[in-house]
């Protein structure tokens, strides 16, 4: 595709995976606590240096002709369509210094988009590695994250935190990627449902969410409204303990959002705590707890997203909640694998009967984080 489309063979081909967060949700941009995975769906950025200034994107999932962009003219704004995040990453390793030149980009991806399995992330992170082995910056893989994330804030214009970029960029096959957002620090600790029985199942909605579209901006602004009313850096500094008397001094609209971040940091510690001792299982419990955080305090879950959770659960599942920043997207789901099949079919059945469009569902399994691939 990429010589069909540039006359001439790429110089490689560079992968970088979509995420699953496990728990930690909304907690990144509050410098607190996460625990995703990489997913073995990926997207594939093909590439070649251009000597011109200019930087080309052509992608296998758009109808539409390749994207010819100046780099002397890229600032936030210029692009709005989905070239916006390969553009922003590119931006991004400008506004840092970096010498770079431009580029001829093909990009493919089994990532779906609007599922809230981080595809943009996916998007920013293969081209960042792409254009850091092209231009042979040396950056490391958490500095890759970092600016793609610039790019998704400052080019893209969603303010999330860095959450998603730094699981595509860090994560490691059969581990989940223990992040503290505010030390820039990250752990792999081993997760392996299938060695124990168990399979975790994506359920994508199809309810596709668009996190530039203000409500996620409302959220983070609520959050740091609360953390500089309590007199806080952030509001992963407000322990379980502190939370009473946060709940009598704050407004009331902001108590849900506080509580849900306190609690969420705290299911992340326990999820840790039952991963290294090798107790997968009780990661169950933990994650239909999150899920009724997003539902009643962050208020983020949508009909179907409920649906999924309550089918599961009453079919066998050991765990479910949605995924992602929420407003649709996809729910994980934890069973053993003799109950796989039966939750699938009612999950299915269930949409079927309320009328909601059929869902997609496929295992998943920790994945290797960005890299080339040829």
């Amino acid at each position: 595709m990429f010589r069909r489309i540039y006359g001439t063979y790429p110089e490689g081909i560079w992968a970088a995976p979509g995420r699953v967060n496990l728990i930690g949700e909304h907690t990144d941009y509050n410098d607190g606590f996460a625990l995703p995975i990489a997913i073995p769906q990926h997207t594939l950025v093909a590439a070649r240096r251009r000597q011109d200034g200019r930087l080309r994107l052509h992608s296998a999932q758009g109808d539409g002709p390749v994207a010819d962009l100046d780099l002397a003219r890229l600032t936030p704004g210029v692009v709005t369509t989905w070239a916006a995040y390969p553009a922003g990453v590119v931006w991004a390793l400008l506004e840092a210094g970096h010498r770079i030149g431009g580029a001829d980009l093909h990009i493919d991806s089994t990532v779906p988009t609007g599922a809230g399995l981080s595809s943009s992330a996916a998007l920013e992170c293969a081209v960042a590695f792409a254009y850091n082995d092209l231009y042979g910056l040396g950056l490391s893989p958490p500095a890759l994250a970092l600016l793609a994330q610039r790019a998704e804030n400052g080019f893209a214009g969603v303010p999330c935190g860095a959450m998603d970029q730094l699981a595509s960029a860090c994560c490691t096959d059969g581990a989940a990627l223990h992040l503290d957002l505010r030390a820039g620090a990250h752990e792999q600790v081993p997760f392996a449902p299938q060695t124990q029985g168990m399979s975790l199942l994506v359920v994508d909605t199809r309810v596709k969410h668009d996190l530039g579209d203000g409500a996620y901006a409302a959220l983070r602004s609520g959050c740091e409204q609360a953390a500089r009313e309590l007199g806080l850096t952030a509001l992963r500094d407000l322990t379980p303990a502190d939370l009473p008397r946060a709940v009598k001094t704050l407004p009331a609209h902001l108590v849900p959002l506080v509580r849900h971040v306190v609690t969420e940091n705290g299911r992340v510690a326990k999820a840790v705590s039952h991963l290294r001792a090798g107790h997968v299982a009780a990661l169950g419990p933990i994650l239909t707890e999150g899920h009724a955080s997003l539902r009643d305090d962050f208020r983020i879950s949508c009909a179907e997203s409920d649906l999924v959770v309550d089918t599961a659960l009453a079919h066998g599942a050991l765990g479910a909640r949605m995924t992602g920043g929420g407003f649709g997207g996809s729910v994980v789901v934890l069973a053993e694998e003799g109950r796989v099949e039966a939750v699938r079919l009612a999950v299915t059945t269930a949409f079927r009967a309320a009328g909601y469009q059929e869902p997609g569902l496929f295992p998943v399994s920790p994945a290797a984080g960005a890299r080339r691939i040829m």
